[in-house]
């Protein structure tokens, strides 16, 4: 998902604290668009349990049941939103966030994937890692 101005990255991360964000909007780019514009606007909804609650609603409110097998995954959840701020980190306080969210999507942070290089799948897929943060196991995040 490519994001063309400000206003596009705002709708994603509004639709999701109002819960009025449809459910094929809720992708990877979306993800991080929404991390991104929290991590700036709105840094009262990026700590642990106020993410948390806040992506728990959303997904009860689109019928996506928070469970142990799906819905809110807590260690990636967390992680992104490190990747997210990290993202920010490395650009200048005023830049446009479709150009920090291009930038991050065009780095392994755009591959759907890259919480593999961190976690074995069993590890990062267990009940474990879902409800609660759990540490890599095959390498360190980087930030």
């Amino acid at each position: 998902m490519i994001f063309l101005d400000e206003t596009a990255i705002e709708w994603i991360a509004l639709g999701v604290i109002d819960r009025t964000l449809p459910k094929s909007d809720w992708t990877h780019g979306g993800h991080f668009a929404a991390a991104l514009w929290l991590c700036r606007h709105r840094c009262d909804l990026t700590g642990s349990d106020a993410i948390r609650t806040l992506i728990c609603r959303y997904n009860e409110a689109t019928g996506t049941a928070n469970t142990d097998m799906g819905g809110y995954h807590h260690t990636i959840t967390l992680a992104s939103m490190r990747a997210a701020a990290d993202g920010l980190a490395g650009h200048s306080r005023d830049a446009p966030l479709h150009a920090v969210h291009s930038d991050l999507m065009a780095s392994r942070y755009g591959r759907s994937d890259w919480l593999l290089a961190h976690w074995s799948h069993e590890r990062l897929f267990s009940v474990a890692a879902r409800r609660g943060w759990v540490e890599p196991d095959l390498a360190p995040l980087p930030f």
